[in-house]
């Protein structure tokens, strides 16, 4: 079996140093870019398994070359950048990266993430309409949801908040695309809205909703849904 190949974009000499023997050493194949242009070339050529992607490029910005790669590719992209505002993380997902990771890091943080991103894209080409973890079965084909092979009984509203996250597993999905695939544009904003059903449904999914396990709060940006537990 060939190895995943991963696109790394960084404009940065050092991190592109440290991150090539790291992920070789992972057992990755590594191929580089050093400013978006280069990437969306790799990306259309070279066909890579997954893109960790820094948003500070020198010739443009890294959500760009998201929005761009977006157009024609569902290849995971996890974004790793010394930006830390909440907002530049979320208009990064919203544009449809898979996952934000805050430079200093750590290279095992990297490689789990990328493994999530891999596993998230292989049960998306399964097109898999079935989602099992520790103890809860979720079956969008069916819109059936059980708990150790007891029914859970979800509002609409609900069944189609936990279905939403489940589709996007182990990814992060923020607080407006939730809001606005599940209510609409016009309650985008309603925070409210949002938190008062992850507190209905963790009372009903999790086992211990105070410590929930599955719906994980991503402060500031939005939930995921984990497909494994710790």
């Amino acid at each position: 079996m060939s190895a995943d190949r991963i696109l790394v974009v960084d404009d940065e000499p050092q991190i592109q140093r440290f991150l090539r023997p790291a992920l070789v050493a992972a057992g990755y194949e590594v191929i580089e870019a050093r400013n978006g242009a280069e990437a969306l070339k790799a990306a259309a050529t070279a066909a890579p398994d997954a893109i960790i992607l820094d948003l500070g490029l020198p010739d443009m910005d890294g959500k760009d070359v998201v929005a761009e790669l977006r157009g024609w590719s569902q290849v995971p992209i996890i974004i790793l950048s010394a930006r830390d505002r909440e907002s530049e993380k979320i208009a990064a997902l919203d544009l449809g990266a898979d996952d934000y990771i805050e430079k200093p890091f750590s290279i095992g943080e990297l490689t789990a993430r990328i493994r999530t991103a891999l596993r998230h894209r292989m049960r998306a080409e399964m097109k898999t309409d079935h989602v099992s973890i520790d103890g809860l079965e979720i079956d969008t084909l069916k819109r059936l949801v059980t708990r150790d092979g007891a029914a859970v009984r979800l509002t609409p509203k609900e069944y189609d908040l936990l279905a939403l996250l489940a589709r996007h597993a182990d990814r992060v999905v923020t607080h407006q695309t939730l809001l606005t695939a599940v209510w609409g544009r016009a309650h985008g904003d309603d925070l409210h809205y949002l938190r008062v059903f992850i507190g209905q449904l963790r009372q009903k999914i999790e086992r211990d909703p105070a410590k929930p396990a599955i719906i994980r709060t991503e402060p500031g940006i939005g939930y995921r849904f984990v497909t494994e537990m710790p």
